[in-house]
């Protein structure tokens, strides 16, 4: 396992009430389900989550199978959730 932060923006950050935390895991999948299983069924980043993209080591992940998403020792996962305004 590596380990890195997670970064939360905007309503994220709300939702989580922080900005960052750490992970330990091998791909975005297993970082995304500490996150889920460190909270309650009604915690609002739950549903943040499932609307949010992702970066990992700023690169987007877009549609692929995030436990396909390798992590690096040290690398960011940005969670980025949809923007209103335009």
């Amino acid at each position: 396992m590596v380990s890195g932060i997670i970064r939360y923006w905007a309503a994220a950050k709300d939702a989580a009430g922080t900005g960052e935390e750490t992970y330990r895991a091998e791909n975005l999948a297993q970082a995304l389900d500490a996150v889920r299983a460190g909270r309650s069924a009604d915690d609002p980043l739950l549903r943040v989550l499932e609307r949010s993209s992702f970066l990992v080591d700023e690169q987007p992940v877009g549609r692929r199978d995030h436990s396909l998403v390798r992590l690096t020792e040290g690398g960011v996962i940005e969670v980025l959730p949809p923007f209103a305004g335009g």
